[in-house]
């Protein structure tokens, strides 16, 4: 920290790490990167950056100390991933200040049913769950990992499926996905947008993964005023703080509460520059929202919206490829992309919502050509 008791140098810790990395860049901050891709753009925003295998406190702690130790780093944010690693989280709030939720606050979010209890308590409507096998085997069930994010994992359950401990059943919900991204210091949300979202059906057993999102929805101001008042309930149950995003099936009317996602989640770039600066500011003791930096301003007029592109078949990424100024998240040359894992990320502006889903689609398709234009070996064939 600063003489003036301010974060200057941080160190970021994701899946993917670029989103924040570019984020802490644009807010003036240093940050140091540890995440599992080291993608180009994720190493031209940070300071230093080291890659790792995956998130466990085994490979996450030697990382941890070199930049404490090379650095003197004393604060951390942290991104995707730790879902399925929340003892990491208790691991680096042991060595470092942790600029959001602490890991219980986290933990309690994983705790399916204890969040859905608590739901009920508060009077908040969503989708039926059980957490043993449904007695209804005919009913339309999904099957979701306790452990889960972006939708990875789910699956329509069927009646000879061998249950897992880590998981439980959710009866499935018609209607479109919604997400609302928020501050919170504890006691109090500030609501920065809401947010409509789309998955991608990869296989047979990954239909439901996060795709897209995109910052307009078709909720009345009466509706969003609803939610907000859900939020307004369950921050300080569950004591949240810092940029978070709810989840929700929005069908007829009414909308159903799917989870919170207790961390910055990928709509955060749909909006303001300085919300990373809430995020922190909210995470180190500001306690009236009002104090915060003023958030929810589109970056322009335009709507946004972010998608993933992700391969459709077996490919490595081939030397010199000129990626587009829109996308992000560049794989580095010779990295291989299996099949149905991310190859990049695209965004775009446009005047309506339609309009930037058809830019969106457009984009993915000029990314999918131009790479089917290599063989998989990374060699260009002219065609």
């Amino acid at each position: 920290m600063t003489q003036d008791g301010s974060v200057e140098t941080v160190l970021i810790v994701a899946n993917s790490a670029r989103m924040l990395a570019q984020a802490a860049k644009n807010a003036g901050l240093k940050p140091l990167v540890i995440d599992l891709f080291a993608d180009l753009d994720t190493q031209g925003y940070a300071e230093d950056f080291r890659q790792v295998k995956s998130l466990a406190e085994q490979d996450l702690a030697p990382v941890v100390d070199y930049f404490i130790e090379r650095y003197a780093v004393s604060h951390a944010i942290y991104g995707s991933g730790f879902e399925c690693y929340p003892e990491s989280l208790n691991y680096l709030n042991n060595r470092l200040m942790m600029l959001g939720n602490y890991p219980d606050v986290f933990a309690r979010q994983l705790d399916k049913q204890a969040f859905f209890s608590t739901l009920d308590e508060l009077n908040i409507p969503h989708p039926e769950v059980v957490f043993s096998t449904p007695v209804d085997c005919g009913g339309d069930w999904l099957l979701k990992p306790m452990q889960g994010q972006g939708g990875v994992g789910i699956k329509r359950y069927h009646a000879d499926d061998s249950a897992k401990t880590s998981v439980y059943w959710q009866k499935f919900q018609v209607g479109k996905p919604h997400s609302v991204l928020f501050l919170a210091d504890g006691q109090h949300v500030q609501v920065v947008g809401f947010n409509s979202q789309w998955p991608v059906r990869l296989s047979e057993t990954q239909e439901f993964v996060f795709s897209g999102v995109i910052n307009s929805t078709d909720l009345s101001d009466a509706h969003k005023v609803l939610i907000t008042g859900w939020l307004k309930q369950m921050v300080p149950v569950f004591a949240l703080k810092g940029l978070n995003s709810l989840d929700f099936i929005y069908a007829d009317d009414c909308s159903y509460v799917l989870e919170i996602n207790p961390r910055p989640s990928a709509s955060m770039q749909l909006y303001d520059q300085d919300l990373l600066v809430g995020h922190i500011q909210a995470c180190v003791g500001a306690t009236l929202i009002a104090q915060l930096p003023k958030t929810g301003r589109l970056k322009s007029p335009l709507q946004t919206g972010y998608q993933i592109v992700y391969a459709e078949r077996d490919l490595i990424i081939p030397d010199h490829f000129e990626w587009p100024d829109w996308c992000m998240d560049l794989p580095k040359s010779g990295d291989m992309c299996r099949a149905g894992e991310p190859i990049c990320s695209i965004i775009a502006h446009q005047k309506n919502s339609r309009s930037v889903v058809e830019q969106l689609r457009t984009k993915q398709q000029l990314i999918i050509s131009k790479l089917k234009g290599f063989d998989r070996h990374g060699i260009y064939s002219q065609r």
